[in-house]
C-alpha cells in the first residue's frame, strides 16, 4: 500500500503546483483511487468509480473531469481559475460548447493560455472545464475567436 500513498501524494503536489496551496488535498481525499498507463505511470484519479482528473502524459499536468472542476470550484473563490461567460453563452457552454472570445465578461488575470480552467456564468455556477486558448487580457480584448476549448460540461 506505500505505492498508494506515494501516488496520491504525487498527484496532490502536481494539483497544488497546478491550482495552487491546497488543491491536492480538496482534489484527491484520501479514498482517492487511481490507475496506471501501461509505462506504469500515474494516469487517472478517481473517487469511487467516477474520474476525477487525468494526468496528461505530454506534460504532466492535470485535465479535469466535472468532479474535479467541481471541487477546485468549492475551493477557490471567484474569480480563482475562472472564466466568466455570458448568460448568453451559458446554456450553449453548459451543454458542451466551447467559449468564444466575445462571449468572455471576465477572466482571472492569473490564468496562461494552455492551463486547465473553470468556466463559470455571470452568478458563479460552474458551466465546465477546459483548456484557456488564450491569455486573459486577449480573451477580452479581442471580439473573435476561441477562448476556452471545454472538455466536460455540466449537462453532459
Amino acid at each position: 500500500m506505500l505505492e498508494g500513498h506515494v501516488m496520491l501524494k504525487r498527484a496532490r503536489i502536481i494539483a497544488d503546483y497546478q491550482f495552487g496551496r491546497g488543491a491536492g488535498e480538496a482534489l484527491f481525499p484520501d479514498d482517492t483511487t487511481y490507475s496506471l498507463s501501461k509505462t506504469r505511470r500515474l494516469r487517472y484519479l478517481y473517487s469511487k468509480k467516477e474520474r476525477i482528473a487525468t494526468v496528461r502524459a505530454s506534460d504532466n499536468l492535470l485535465t479535469l473531469s466535472m468532479m474535479g472542476a467541481r471541487r477546485l470550484h468549492a475551493l477557490f473563490e471567484s474569480p480563482r481559475l475562472r472564466v466568466v461567460a455570458s448568460d448568453d453563452a451559458a446554456p450553449f457552454v453548459a451543454k458542451g460548447g466551447n467559449v468564444f472570445a466575445k462571449h468572455v465578461l471576465s477572466v482571472d488575470e492569473e490564468i496562461r493560455a494552455g492551463e486547465e480552467v473553470l468556466v463559470v456564468d455571470s452568478q458563479d455556477r460552474l458551466l465546465a472545464t477546459g483548456t484557456a486558448v488564450l491569455a486573459p487580457e486577449e480573451m477580452l480584448q479581442i471580439k473573435r475567436g476561441l477562448a476556452v476549448s471545454a472538455r466536460k460540461a455540466a449537462e453532459h
